[in-house]
């Protein structure tokens, strides 16, 4: 009867080990689809700060494309993400690459650009070419000028930026379990022995 038993148990771990290994691969599968990163600047008389989706693979030098974008500078929201290859209107001809990444110097010389509630826009980016280098947001509000001429309305103003990969709520599920699958094993053998 006894070995009976320990067949039977250890039938059980085997299944709950099995499980659990389908957790993780269908976990992972899952989140891997994209990340989700917090990110907020500020600088004189500039706060924004919000939620970016990337890809889930960096490029050769580690950076991540955003692909959505929601958040608020100055108590107005985001209300959109500036298409790659295209600049803030007021802010031609500097395209934005919409890049970031979690290593130092986080966005590029492009950087991202978005649209705000009030019919204005921001581009952060990281002015590598100055000497030190900074970040700098670009700011455009109308009119739109189109001649590259930084208008009245508009200001370039240095900033502190930061963005941080938000932890995939998918992997305290796969904690929770794999500490589940732990105990069951421990008393298990504290059963069997």
């Amino acid at each position: 009867m006894l070995s009976y038993s320990r067949v039977t148990l250890r039938s059980q771990i085997l299944a709950k080990l099995m499980l659990a290994g389908m957790m993780l691969a269908g976990t992972t599968e899952l989140a891997d689809a994209s990340l989700l990163w917090n990110w907020n600047y500020s600088g004189p008389a500039i706060s924004a700060q919000g939620t970016f989706t990337t890809v889930d693979t960096p490029d050769v030098l580690g950076f991540y494309l955003i692909t959505g974008i929601t958040g608020a500078r100055n108590g107005q929201t985001i209300t959109g993400l500036q298409p790659v290859g295209t600049p803030i209107p007021g802010n031609e001809p500097f395209d934005v690459d919409n890049l970031v990444r979690i290593a130092t110097n986080q966005l590029t010389k492009n950087g991202f650009g978005f649209s705000i509630s009030g019919g204005t826009y921001s581009n952060p980016f990281f002015a590598d070419f100055l000497s030190p280098p900074v970040y700098l947001e670009f700011f455009s509000s109308p009119p739109f000028s189109n001649s590259g001429i930084m208008g009245p309305e508009d200001s370039e103003l240095e900033i502190q930026f930061s963005a941080t990969p938000v932890p995939e709520p998918g992997t305290g599920v796969l904690i929770s379990a794999c500490t589940a699958l732990l105990i069951s094993v421990l008393r298990a053998r504290t059963f069997l022995s």
